[in-house]
């Protein structure tokens, strides 16, 4: 049974310190989203961008305190609300995260 992955970029219009060269969280989302189809075409994804000043539920805000308390780099990636990256995320951390949540599922 496939179950849906969900996949969240936490971020801000305004870029953090260490990011001014960086595409923008919104941009990053965009590209995330456009390369994760692309490489699993008959998966389910459930994907979400949070500003980290406009969170809507109770995790978005937790997490987005956590972002902004411990000071991470965004965009923040999120698989199944674990980080698994921040500021430049790297398609093989993120496909490799995938990869094990799709594992998981099939037990």
């Amino acid at each position: 049974m496939e179950k849906t992955i969900n996949i969240s970029v936490y971020g801000s219009e305004k870029k953090c310190a260490s990011c001014f060269n960086l595409p923008s969280a919104k941009e990053t989302f965009e590209w995330l989203e456009a390369a994760i189809n692309r490489k699993y075409p008959n998966n389910s994804f459930q994907y979400r961008y949070v500003d980290l000043y406009t969170t809507q539920t109770e995790t978005e805000k937790k997490m987005a305190e956590f972002i902004l308390e411990e000071e991470l780099f965004y965009p923040v990636v999120c698989i199944n609300d674990e980080i698994v990256a921040e500021g430049s995320p790297k398609l093989t951390d993120i496909y490799r995260k995938i990869e094990e949540n799709q594992k998981n599922y099939l037990f």
